[in-house]
């Protein structure tokens, strides 16, 4: 999910892998004698938005148009795979040790996205690595720090959020020494080096809300001191490349504040039209130029997951990713476990829980979430706090 972007024309790739991870871990419970399903609260809107999606699709497709492989790669990264997710990380992540191999796994992640996003920054190409990030026919913003995921937006959540995972796994101490203060303090750099506005107010606010949650006054100067360490590193990277000149481009530029409200003007019209069947599932992009003046383009993208499912599916659609959003919102608040109470999923990670979900709604305002690990990270946690909760209340029984 992390190397394959869908503008890669080989989706057997997806396929083969996630149906060998579901394999594996389903003969794995089976061995292990595990509860295969467990229907959760959020199970119920994820399968209603899931089956209105396949339906959606079904109902549009002709015999020649059925296997359309670009809008079931959509739909299987958009609800097919956080479904499937969420629900195998409850028989996957079952002990600390599955937690502490999670957590290394996105530390690493992180410390792949940073150095990539930074070795473009300035201009260090021969560093990056695949060579496909800097394929401009691949993709979107050939010019910015979009790593692997080949969209600056995607990088820069991804970054966000896997940062406030190592944040959480240094106040853990389960990552100590010089290396993990220079991982943290380049996350700033990397965040900066996507030239996305939306991402900096994300991660802004993130880091705002960090600091008001926490009642460690300890580590909150900790926090305050990474990110003036990271003001002096961009200081530095500043004054030795051409940062400044870019980011007071990017900050002034207007183009696509005005492309925005041109597809929004014209996604809200086409929903006047059909509001509660919609236009279909992957239908939008197709029909919105019909709708929009001044854009010759004959695709068009809303840039907006929230505006997107209204069009595409209707009021119910949307109704059902509120319904999602306020479930994973819930799964915060459950109980820990008495014996859990110092791992992985302790207290300081279940206020960090809703900083995570705020992460990732700012961003789904300016971009469709489509991508596949992005949705699949947000998801295995939340597959992991609803196992925690369960634990808990067969505990308490």
């Amino acid at each position: 999910m992390l190397l394959r972007h869908p503008d890669v024309q080989f989706y057997e790739i997806d396929r083969v892998a996630f149906a060998l991870l579901v394999l594996g871990v389903v003969v794995r419970a089976v061995v292990l004698r595990q509860k295969l399903f467990v229907v959760e609260r959020i199970t119920w809107p994820m399968a209603a938005l899931t089956l209105l999606a396949v339906a959606s699709v079904l109902s549009q497709a002709s015999d020649h148009e059925f296997y359309d492989r670009e809008t079931w790669s959509l739909l299987a990264s958009k609800f097919i795979v956080p479904f499937a997710l969420f629900h195998l990380a409850r028989l996957v992540f079952t002990g600390e040790r599955r937690f502490r191999q999670f957590e290394m796994f996105a530390v690493l992640v992180l410390a792949y996205l940073s150095f990539t996003a930074i070795a473009f920054l300035v201009g260090a190409r021969d560093l990056i690595f695949p060579k496909f990030i800097l394929d401009e026919s691949l993709g979107f913003h050939a010019d910015r720090a979009r790593g692997p995921l080949l969209q600056a937006v995607a990088n820069g959540v991804s970054l966000n959020m896997l940062g406030l995972l190592a944040l959480h796994a240094y106040r853990r101490k389960s990552i100590r020494g010089a290396w993990a203060v220079w991982l943290l303090v380049s996350v700033p750099v990397a965040i900066l080096a996507t030239m996305t506005r939306a991402v900096w107010l994300a991660f802004a606010g993130s880091v705002v809300a960090v600091v008001l949650v926490s009642k460690n006054r300890a580590f909150c100067r900790i926090c305050v001191g990474f990110v003036l360490a990271a003001v002096v590193l961009l200081g530095v990277v500043a004054s030795t490349t051409e940062l400044g000149g870019a980011l007071s481009d990017r900050l002034s530029e207007r183009g696509p504040v005005d492309y925005r409200e041109a597809v929004y003007t014209g996604g809200w019209q086409m929903f006047l039209e059909r509001p509660l069947s919609g236009w279909g599932f992957h239908q939008m992009p197709a029909e919105l130029p019909h709708y929009v003046t001044g854009y010759q383009e004959k695709v068009l993208y809303p840039h907006n997951t929230y505006l997107e499912l209204l069009v595409e599916l209707g009021v119910p659609g949307l109704a059902l990713y509120v319904w999602l959003m306020w479930e994973l919102w819930r799964l915060g608040r459950g109980t820990i476990p008495l014996d859990e109470r110092t791992g992985f999923l302790d207290r300081q990670f279940h206020q960090m829980w809703p900083i995570l979900l705020a992460v990732y709604w700012a961003n789904a305002t300016m971009v469709v979430m489509s991508y596949q690990f992005v949705n699949g990270l947000l998801f295995t946690m939340a597959g992991m706090l609803a196992a925690q909760q369960r634990r808990a209340e067969e505990m308490a029984s």
